[in-house]
């Protein structure tokens, strides 16, 4: 089986997992996306009735959007970049106070094929996922083509996005 077959499989399991648990215990989620350019919502629209969870997403690609829709702090970005782990911590943390979400996922990184660096290379990918629970991480070092990467780092965000919801009783 092709990786793009195995990763929409896993990905369609998940969301409708996740879809469930969302409904279920009456959950809401939003998303912050830079690299994913709105594939993490657009995959959670996948799901029958995520319109009951999901009520607002962001495609926050520019630095500007980050700081107006999640709160990122100019310093943050001066010091760190939009790419890194400062950077998805706020997007998360600060759209889930603005939104008043249960779950917030952010999403930023350098899908490629150009724009890497040295220090940041082509499919490094930061995910974060903020909840009552804590904000947690991933740092990926993802392979591939753009779509690729954008994909796996859907996935990534959204098994956060599953550990984070069965937290909630």
């Amino acid at each position: 089986m092709m990786m793009d077959d195995m990763l929409r499989e896993e990905t369609d399991a998940l969301v409708n997992t996740l879809g469930d648990l969302l409904v279920e215990r009456g959950l809401t989620v939003t998303t912050a996306e830079s690299c994913t350019g709105g594939l993490v919502a657009g995959t959670l629209v996948n799901y029958p009735g995520i319109s009951a969870a999901l009520g607002e997403a962001h495609v926050t690609y520019a630095n500007e959007a980050k700081v107006k829709f999640c709160g990122v702090k100019e310093e943050t970005l001066a010091a760190h970049g939009a790419v890194s782990e400062e950077t998805a911590r706020e997007m998360s943390e600060g759209l889930r106070a603005k939104s008043g979400a249960d779950i917030a996922l952010a999403t930023t990184g350098i899908a490629g094929p150009g724009g890497g660096t040295a220090e940041k290379p082509v499919g490094l990918v930061y995910v974060a996922c903020a909840s009552k629970h804590g904000t947690q991480i991933r740092k990926l070092n993802l392979s591939g083509s753009r779509q690729q990467v954008r994909k796996q780092a859907v996935l990534s965000v959204l098994e956060l996005a599953l550990a984070a919801a069965k937290k909630y009783e």
